[in-house]
């Protein structure tokens, strides 16, 4: 049966920078390996699964793309190895996808129904586009490790032999054997050489390697990695490092070589290198060589590692353990938020994480591995969930090890600030107030001072237990109660401070207590040392009961009959604004209204003339351009925004109404404001100018002061390595 939809749409293979979602669905974890298998979009590349979920139908009705290539994967039966009853020794085997998979490929159109003939020309190298193209979740992993590369002065201070074309003949092979692929091209002096022999069968005889050190020429460029957006592999063989060429365009230009013109034809050695990682399967035994007992069921499904992402996995299980991220995004009956890009959307991708963790859909034995062994879960991998989080960010978006709590204070920043419908803010459970009490040691006069928050640091007292004569190994210390630690954590301590109501300069006493708690309390227990002026995690034994364990002693009872509370410090006033005389002079000379001159040498930092001038220019329409500058106001009323920024909104193009409102919304937030008008681009500012502000809300309170104020352990997260930045 013929398909209109296939002669009317034009179709592109994707490019490197494209994504390509083939692994799994974009709004759930079934994936290719499911019997339906998995609809790619022959236009955009999304995944859509096929089965009874139909988000390939979601995507057909939201987009209009019909055509689709479904992948199914199946695993060959592989008979496992008894486990010894001893581990000896680690044992890798390589093996590749095609060892381990067979895959079928249909093209089909969802609105015809109808199966196409994948060999079609206009098809085929669509197919072959999409399997060769990297998968969403390998693309971010290289990108993420790519990050971490820099320049060299080797590169920076590259000088190149006199320019000449290189034709395309003397490009297809090694000047020293006929190796056609692995080609390094010499940067310097346009020599072509075949590289090293790599993982995975790459050939190479090193011709490049001897190149460089017979000629002392140093930067060189892997011919096949190289991409029209200006990515390749670089080598510095001084450094004996990977590099990157920033001025590469010209270098290449300089030979001849058109980057525009080039294609990528070979994996990177990043490539490489990622996907002989994930060849290593290690087995899930304990120390003693037995074999880990695995469960199933709802609320018991795995995540997979990808790469350092332990601390990731670690707090998004704890997360998904309590009621309120369940309650939240663990919405089996609702529909899915229909948006256009399903794996930018954080809402739906924190919705398909609570959905692979709490159904049990996905909680089941690997169904591809045979044998009398234990079978284990495959798991989820949370790639997209974790490039959202850490996009644009300048840890979280890397592939290096990082701290759990910083990991979970950058993910209540992100869901607080995103739209909750229903008003649920799953952070909510998480948040209190501590209290703070100072009592001058003069006068004894107090000041009670509040801060809302949702964890708490508290320091893990050291005590070296006595090293017995002749033992070698690292120090040993003293096993500390969580009591202890809270006791330290709200115990008084003295503070150098001078007191504003008698002048005493003995200082204060310090203790900090909750005003109230939280229904789940984060703790982050701190064990650093400093050897040899080096910080260093100390490996102490915290004590935390299992049975439930009573916070009664730490609640803040506020201030007491007969404290006398400290005078408040008095509040200083921000000095008037006064223009800058010249500037001003200038402006008004050229005819602005004196308003209106104001107004811009305060948004233009109150020295340059001309700045101010483009400002007005750019500002003319403003309803309140020519009101006098009132800074009071502006700090007073949440609904007058500062004009400082609405100028920062308006040098990223959105107008002065629409950066106002965005800016109302989120309470003065720049931050906040550019995440609002991204996601709701067709406001145009327009709103009721007596309507409340967002920040003018009633605010829910944090915590409850309540009692029996009672907690019981919930989940650890637990790094053992000795680095301060990770764990």
């Amino acid at each position: 049966m013929a398909c209109q939809h296939l002669d009317l749409i034009g179709l592109t293979p994707p490019n490197p920078s494209q994504s390509v979602y083939r692994e799994d669905c974009t709004q759930c974890f079934d994936s290719i390996d499911d019997p339906a298998g998995l609809d790619v979009c022959l236009q955009c590349f999304n995944g859509g699964c096929a089965g009874d979920r139909n988000h390939n139908r979601l995507h057909y009705a939201l987009t209009q793309h019909p055509l689709a290539l479904n992948i199914r994967r199946t695993r060959k039966i592989v008979e496992r190895d008894e486990p010894p009853t001893k581990m000896s020794k680690l044992a890798i085997a390589a093996e590749t996808e095609e060892d381990r998979y067979d895959t079928a490929l249909t093209v089909k159109c969802l609105d015809c129904n109808t199966e196409l003939d994948r060999t079609h020309p206009k098809l085929a190298p669509m197919v072959d586009g999409i399997l060769k193209a990297n998968t969403f979740s390998r693309k971010e992993e290289v990108k993420a490790w790519e990050q971490e590369l820099t320049s060299c002065e080797h590169i920076l201070t590259l000088q190149q032999a006199p320019a000449k074309k290189i034709e395309q003949n003397d490009l297809s092979h090694c000047y020293a054997c006929d190796l056609p692929e692995n080609l390094w091209l010499c940067i310097e002096c346009g020599n072509l050489g075949c590289g090293r022999k790599q993982m995975g069968g790459v050939d190479g005889n090193s011709h490049a390697l001897a190149h460089a050190n017979e000629s002392g020429h140093g930067v060189a460029v892997k011919l096949g990695s190289i991409t029209p957006e200006g990515t390749a592999d670089i080598y510095c063989y001084k450094c004996d490092d990977e590099r990157v060429d920033d001025n590469l365009g010209e270098h290449l230009n300089h030979w001849g070589i058109v980057l525009a013109e080039r294609q990528k034809t070979e994996k990177s050695l990043t490539e490489m290198q990622i996907e002989q990682n994930l060849k290593w399967d290690f087995s899930m035994t304990t120390e003693d060589g037995k074999e880990l007992k695995p469960l199933f069921g709802p609320g018991l499904t795995g995540l997979k590692n990808l790469g350092n992402s332990c601390y990731l996995a670690s707090i998004i299980q704890c997360l998904f353990d309590m009621p309120s991220f369940q309650d939240r995004y663990f919405r089996p009956n609702d529909d899915l938020p229909i948006v256009p890009e399903p794996a930018a959307d954080i809402e739906t991708q924190l919705r398909k994480t609570a959905d692979g963790l709490l159904s049990g859909r996905y909680s089941k034995p690997d169904a591809g591995v045979a044998g009398e062994g234990i079978t284990h879960q495959k798991g989820l991998a949370p790639a997209m969930l974790k490039h959202l989080i850490g996009r644009g960010h300048e840890e979280f978006s890397t592939m290096r090890q990082q701290d759990a709590l910083e990991f979970l204070q950058h993910l209540f920043k992100l869901i607080t600030r995103s739209p909750h419908p229903d008003g649920k803010d799953p952070t909510q459970p998480f948040r209190f107030v501590l209290e703070q009490r100072l009592q001058c040691l003069g006068c004894h006069k107090v000041r009670y001072s509040s801060n809302e928050q949702d964890n708490i640091f508290i320091d893990v007292p050291l005590e070296k237990l006595p090293r017995e004569e002749g033992s070698e190994g690292p120090d040993a210390y003293k096993p500390v109660s969580l009591k202890e630690c809270l006791d330290n954590f709200t115990g008084a301590e003295k503070v150098e401070l001078t007191c504003s109501a008698c002048g005493s300069k003995d200082g204060f006493t310090k203790r900090s207590l909750f005003k109230t708690f939280p229904d789940t309390l984060v703790v982050n227990a701190r064990k650093m040392t400093v050897v040899n002026w080096v910080p260093i995690k100390v490996d102490v034994p915290v004590l935390v009961p299992d049975e439930p364990f009573n916070l009664d002693e730490y609640l803040s009872r506020g201030l007491q009959p007969g404290e006398e509370q400290l005078p408040d410090e008095p509040e200083v006033k921000a000095p008037a604004f006064e223009p800058d005389a010249a500037a001003l002079a200038q402006l008004e000379a050229m005819g602005f209204p004196r308003n209106r001159c104001e107004r811009a040498l305060h948004a233009t930092g109150n020295s340059d003339a001309n700045a101010a001038m483009e400002w007005l220019f750019g500002h003319m329409e403003d309803p309140d351009i020519d009101a006098p500058l009132d800074l009071g106001a502006q700090s007073g009323d949440a609904n007058t925004a500062d004009p400082e920024k609405i100028e920062m909104l308006g040098a990223m193009g959105f107008g002065a109404p629409q950066a106002k409102k965005a800016l109302k919304e989120t309470g003065g937030d720049v931050e906040r404001a550019v995440e609002w008008l991204f996601s709701h681009p067709d406001d145009q500012g327009t709103f009721d100018d007596d309507a409340p502000a967002e920040a003018a809300a009633p605010k829910e309170p944090a915590g409850s002061a309540d009692l029996p104020a009672t907690f019981q352990l919930r989940s650890i997260v637990c790094h053992k390595g000795t680095s301060i930045h990770a764990g």
